[in-house]
């Protein structure tokens, strides 16, 4: 069934595999171990995804920009560790803020409209 143009944008595609899944697994493996590389190998061990089912999803992960492959290895890519640092200190800032009132009166009162004292 089709649904609306609307509903769609809705669709939040970024947030990552589902819980549970082999995908799920194998990221959040990954992510516990960022200062180190594994093998498919030790992926499956560590896991308990079947080598059958953890190429393709490797491959898939790779695909979308969460992990990197180089050689036998495999690791969480830098742009998603970027991206988790990235969020992790925007949380931080917008937290540290949260009680502090807005002072945008107290920058009105010097701030310079660039469309008056034109030559």
């Amino acid at each position: 069934m089709p649904i609306s143009a609307d509903r769609f944008e809705e669709i939040d595609d970024d947030s990552g595999p589902t819980p549970g899944t082999n995908a799920h697994k194998i990221l959040s493996f990954l992510e516990s171990n960022l200062d180190q590389a594994f093998s498919q190998s030790e992926i499956a061990e560590a896991t308990g995804v079947t080598r059958g089912s953890l190429g393709p999803t490797l491959v898939r992960l790779r695909e979308a920009g969460r992990v990197d492959h180089r050689g036998n290895y495999w690791r969480v890519s830098d742009h998603v560790q970027s991206v988790d640092a990235a969020t992790g200190h925007a949380a931080e800032v917008a937290a540290s803020h949260e009680d502090e009132p807005m002072a945008y009166d107290e920058w009105q009162d010097h701030a310079v409209d660039p469309r008056k004292d034109r030559e």
